[in-house]
């Protein structure tokens, strides 16, 4: 007769069953192309870290594109010695005003490194975007991107619907959600709660379905908001296009 083994042993056993399934369950998500934003405070000055994991299924990455939410007008992407970087900017008609008066007459819509050597599967590579975040608390900010391989490539556009996981998604847009400014956070001196996280599939639904606050008080439509996610879908999409046609 075979006698149990020691409670010590199967706990043992059970904790590193447990591990195991906490390292399997957060694999997909670890590797996802992600942002990560030095502050999430509305209005604030950010640096937002764009990281790249992986190739697509084993083929290096030579380009990486990244699509600008509409509500950021400039962008001043950091320099990396072993990739070339291109802005992309398109006339705006109207001219916007900035918060300081000044007149905005384009904006940058795309941002794009290009690898000297192309990064191998197996390595990681971050760029960085210097940006002025918008004013609306509670609103999600996603930034499709497509990650150009030598063999294929991965279009990162995908935004979870209402009821839908994150871990549903095979591709998900990096995104993360504005929050509240205290102390200096206007100039990024201070953040808001989140600095530094990306948002989760339950944030981006939850600023899909709570409408924020502009900075003269008055609420904005959930419809326009519902229509600015639209919007990035349908931008995702373009960028593909416009990709592939290059």
């Amino acid at each position: 007769m075979q006698r149990p083994a020691p409670r010590a042993t199967r706990l043992g056993a059970v904790v590193t069953a447990a591990a195991a399934a906490v390292l399997v369950a957060s694999a997909p998500a670890q590797a996802h192309v992600s942002i990560t934003p030095s502050t999430t405070a509305a209005g604030a000055y950010a640096v937002l870290e764009l990281s790249v994991p992986h190739g697509c299924d084993g083929s290096p990455t030579t380009s990486v594109t990244i699509q600008m939410p509409e509500e950021i007008t400039a962008v001043t992407p950091t320099r990396n010695a072993l990739w070339t970087v291109e802005k992309e900017s398109q006339q705006l008609d109207p001219p916007l005003t900035d918060s300081h008066g000044n007149e905005i007459t384009e904006r940058v819509t795309t941002v794009t490194y290009t690898a000297r050597t192309p990064l191998p599967d197996g390595f990681r590579d971050a760029f960085e975007l210097s940006v002025q975040l918008p004013e609306s608390v509670g609103e999600a900010l996603v930034f499709p991107t497509i990650q150009t391989c030598e063999q294929g490539e991965s279009a990162w556009i995908q935004v979870p619907q209402e009821g839908q996981a994150e871990d549903e998604l095979e591709l998900p847009a990096p995104a993360f959600v504005l929050t509240e400014a205290t102390g200096g956070g206007h100039h990024g001196e201070e953040n808001g709660a989140a600095e530094g996280v990306a948002a989760s599939s339950d944030d981006v639904q939850r600023a899909s379905s709570v409408a924020p606050e502009t900075r003269s008080g008055n609420v904005v439509p959930v419809l326009g908001l519902v229509a600015g996610l639209i919007g990035v879908l349908l931008g995702g999409a373009a960028l593909v296009l416009q990709r592939r046609r290059v």
